[in-house]
């Protein structure tokens, strides 16, 4: 009778990814172990070892510090949306207690440059300027018509339908400040009516990162409407 000598048992070494795979899918496993969590040891970055569980304490630690900045900026900037709301809220009570043009156009100039901190702001209206000469705003007011030639730079604009935020091109921010134009480094331009059929609102600022192409323009829609729904009385 032959025998046939039996094949060795050969044991596969575990992959890394295996020993991983196997914590992740039993993150109890060193509470069921616990002598193997104390003979962990793990490079620290400065020369010598730490603990696994000292490791875990500093990545706690530093969570904590990330998590904690990020409540504090959520905070910020739900205060600057609350007081941006009451200063919104505000400019509809005096557009609402205006009662005539004269006194819109100052509630909005006041707004602007008061309310919402303004370097610079142009209401542009589309109209003819001589139903107009009582109007005393000085530069923050200008009304010419829709077909003049000093508009041919805001064509895109002027056919779009929301505002526009960003760094405008020379021809226009000369168009709009003037003498103030190199002092502006970025500029929200707000439409007021359907595609800016009354005008639209210019504000400068000098900070070229005030105004750019991904911030939120709600707060600004809502203060096109409201000036909208005034100018529209006149």
């Amino acid at each position: 009778m032959s025998t046939q000598a039996k094949p060795e048992y050969v044991e596969e070494a575990l992959s890394e990814q295996a020993v991983c795979d196997y914590l992740v899918a039993h993150p109890d496993f060193f509470e069921r172990n616990a002598k193997v969590l104390g003979k962990l040891r793990i490079p620290h970055e400065a020369g010598g070892t730490v603990s696994l569980v000292e490791r875990q304490v500093s990545m706690l630690r530093q969570k904590e510090v990330r998590l904690e900045r990020q409540l504090k900026e959520l905070i910020q900037v739900a205060r600057d949306n609350e007081a941006l709301a009451a200063k919104i809220h505000e400019l509809g009570i005096h557009l609402m207690a205006a009662d005539g043009l004269n006194t819109t156009v100052g509630a909005i100039e006041e707004a602007m440059r008061a309310g919402f901190d303004a370097d610079q702001a142009v209401l542009v209206l589309f109209g003819n300027p001589d139903s107009f000469d009582d109007v005393n705003a000085g530069r923050f007011f200008r009304v010419l018509q829709r077909e003049d030639e000093a508009l041919l730079p805001f064509a895109t604009f002027l056919k779009g339908s929301g505002p526009r935020c960003g760094q405008v091109r020379d021809a226009q921010r000369k168009f709009l400040f003037r003498a103030d134009a190199e002092d502006i480094g970025s500029v929200a331009l707000v439409p007021l009516g359907n595609k800016a059929s009354i005008g639209f609102l210019a504000v400068g600022s000098i900070d070229s990162k005030r105004f750019h192409p991904g911030m939120s323009i709600d707060f600004l829609t809502r203060v096109g409407e409201l000036i909208s729904g005034a100018l529209n009385r006149y």
